[in-house]
């Protein structure tokens, strides 16, 4: 038997086009050369086209498929713009990831209206709006599958995330508003949550004397999850192998929601 040529049947990504937001990102860069190594083709969409540019160019040299393109989620008047140029470049959107994202630790009480706006425009109005005009693209073909990158912070709270957390809390309830609406045109809506995953912006909180020690004690696996680590279940919702399932959140936190840490206990082991 054939196992590569199976699994490729099932996972294989070859021949679809995805559309991805905040791609250059930590998070979004590890996922997005992932997706173009089961075969995508991979639309590079972020506010620094030269940072899109320069994975495309890193994917393309593997032999992946890859194109860059400018779009701000906040910025409305750059969405149907990005999403043209992606339909006309490739013909088709298959799969969208929306993983743009950005937050700003901060006190509930210190913070301003601007910070607020941002970080909503970005999180969640963004999200909405790029996936209905991707959705409306979907919706021609009938069938297309939307990913929406949550967060840990839409299910437990963090002080100083408070706009952070209410953000992410809306995209979990945008996915079941969008997985209800769009299935019956053949689209599937999930998200992924990640726990507290090491980038460069998170850097800072895992070399801190007393936040790093607090996430670990929480965490069952007692270490940082690396970006890519998120890449098996955003293939796995890409392809395929997904097609019965929408309306969820998968967590992708090395045990921190089932409880963390154990209490320490002996074995004869």
């Amino acid at each position: 038997m054939n196992h590569s040529a199976y699994l490729d049947s099932v996972f294989g990504l070859e021949g679809k086009t995805i559309l991805v937001t905040g791609a250059a990102g930590g998070i979004g860069a590890a996922i997005s050369k992932g997706l173009a190594d089961a075969g995508a083709e991979v639309a590079l969409c972020g506010r620094t086209l030269s940072k899109c540019q320069a994975l495309a160019d890193e994917i393309t040299e593997k032999g992946g498929k890859a194109t860059a393109h400018f779009l701000d989620v906040a910025d409305m008047s750059t969405i149907q713009p990005c999403v043209d140029e992606v339909v006309e470049r490739y013909g088709k959107i298959d799969v969208l990831f929306n993983i743009a994202g950005i937050n700003k630790r901060e006190g509930l009480l210190d913070v301003t209206e601007e910070t607020y706006d941002r970080i909503m425009d970005t999180n969640l109005k963004g999200v909405y709006f790029v996936s209905q005009a991707v959705g409306r693209e979907m919706y021609k073909r009938k069938t297309g599958s939307i990913v929406n990158i949550g967060s840990l912070n839409d299910t437990i709270m963090l002080g100083g995330c408070s706009v952070y957390g209410a953000a992410k809390s809306g995209v979990i309830a945008l996915t079941r508003s969008m997985a209800i609406e769009l299935a019956q045109y053949g689209i599937r809506c999930n998200a992924i949550s990640p726990g507290h995953i090491l980038t460069e912006l998170t850097q800072v909180s895992w070399d801190h004397p007393t936040r790093a020690p607090w996430m670990r004690e929480r965490i069952a696996m007692r270490r940082a999850g690396k970006p890519e680590e998120l890449v098996g279940i955003a293939i796995l919702l890409a392809s395929d192998a997904s097609s019965y399932m929408t309306g969820q959140a998968y967590y992708v936190d090395g045990g921190y929601l089932c409880g963390g840490a154990p209490w320490y206990y002996d074995t004869k082991y």
